[in-house]
Parts: structure tokens; C-alpha cells; sequence
């Protein structure tokens, strides 16, 4: 027999998952409308709109425009960092350039493929109101420190001829970031020009192999 306790948690638990549904797609739909206008142009009627919901069930879910943003840069930063931590576990065994051509190649397959308009949201950033720009802030330092741990291990181990890994680094994010604007993953199916920027990326940190004369 049933207990009316279980036929109370059975709805309870799908309406509870069409709840995170619904507010997946609004951060889904807010993080594609700041890629294109930034923070400024960010309009609340947009994202409802794009949502396909009415402006006060958008409120229902996020008081303000600011807890909205709030909400999908964390989901961003939490999504990113899952991936890239994933393939660095399945690389920890390898060397520190298979495991940075690693964590390159899944950093492209983010903003390509998952998250295609993160590239543009921050390759060409607009000003961020002071209450979100700490926050992005802290966002870029621990997805930075993903890769940073990885750099300092080549550097250490000899794999890596870099001087100033900062800088590098900072180098490096920008090549991810441009060429996801214009990196097609469905014109590029074997992945040949995904590969290259790869490999390109790579040389900043790599030493650069001798030409006999």
C-alpha cells in the first residue's frame, strides 16, 4: 500500500524539478542576452521574453535584475569549473603538456559547444556594476587557478619555458575567447581547426623546438 506520505512527495518532487527547469532556462536566457548587450542593456522583460514567461513569474524566481545576474554568473562559474576539473582528473596521470592540451581542448568545447556565448561576454567586457565585478573577479581567479597549478607543474617539472606565467595565461584566455567567436564546431566536424587552436595555444607555454641549420 501507498502511504500518502509518498504520494505527497512524488508531486512535490517533480514540481520541484520543473522549478529548476524553468530557472535554468532564465539564467540560460540572461547569460545569452548579456553576451550580446552587457550588463547595461540586460533588460528584464528580455530575459522573460526569450523565456517564454511572463515578466512576474521571471520575479517569482529572481527579486531583482541583480540577483538574476548574481545567479547566472555562479551557475556559469560552477558549470565551467565542473568540466575542467573533470577532464584534469582524467588527465592526472599524464604529463603537465597533455594535461594543459587537456584542459585547453575542454575549455573550447565550453564556450563552443556548451557555452557559446560566455566567449563574447568576456573577450569584449562591458563595465560591471561594483557589486557584480568582485565577483567576476573571484570567478576568474578560480577558473584561473585550474590552469595556473597545472602551468606551475610544467615550469617546475622543465615541460614549460615560460617567464611570466601571468602573462601567459592571460594570453592564453584571450586566444580561447576570441576563437570561440568564430570557431564553428558544425563546420569543423573532424575538429581540425578546434586541434590547431590547440596546438598554437600550447606554444606559449612549450619550448620552442630547435631548427638545425
Amino acid at each position: 500500500m501507498t502511504s500518502s506520505t509518498d504520494e505527497s512527495v512524488a508531486p512535490a518532487g517533480r514540481a520541484e524539478r520543473r522549478r529548476d527547469r524553468r530557472k535554468a532556462e532564465m539564467i540560460v536566457a540572461a547569460l545569452q542576452i548579456l553576451s550580446g548587450v552587457g550588463y547595461q542593456g540586460m533588460r528584464f522583460e528580455d530575459v522573460a521574453e526569450r523565456s517564454d514567461i511572463a515578466k512576474a513569474t521571471l520575479y517569482h524566481y529572481f527579486p531583482s535584475k541583480d540577483a538574476l545576474v548574481s545567479a547566472a554568473l555562479e551557475k556559469l562559474t560552477s558549470d565551467v569549473l565542473t568540466h575542467l576539473s573533470k577532464a584534469l582528473d582524467a588527465a592526472s596521470t599524464l604529463s603537465a603538456t597533455e594535461q594543459l592540451r587537456d584542459l585547453i581542448a575542454e575549455q573550447l568545447r565550453v564556450l563552443t559547444v556548451l557555452y557559446p556565448e560566455v566567449g563574447k561576454l568576456f573577450s569584449f567586457p562591458a563595465p560591471w556594476p561594483e557589486q557584480h565585478s568582485e565577483s567576476i573577479k573571484t570567478m576568474r581567479r578560480r577558473h584561473d587557478r585550474i590552469f595556473r597549478e597545472v602551468i606551475d607543474g610544467g615550469i617546475a617539472s622543465g615541460e614549460f619555458d615560460c617567464p611570466d606565467p601571468s602573462v601567459a595565461l592571460h594570453c592564453l584566455h584571450g586566444i580561447l575567447n576570441h576563437a570561440s567567436i568564430w570557431l564553428r564546431p558544425d563546420a569543423d566536424p573532424e575538429g581540425r581547426t578546434r586541434d590547431a587552436v590547440v596546438e598554437q595555444s600550447l606554444r606559449l607555454f612549450t619550448r620552442p623546438q630547435t631548427i638545425a641549420t
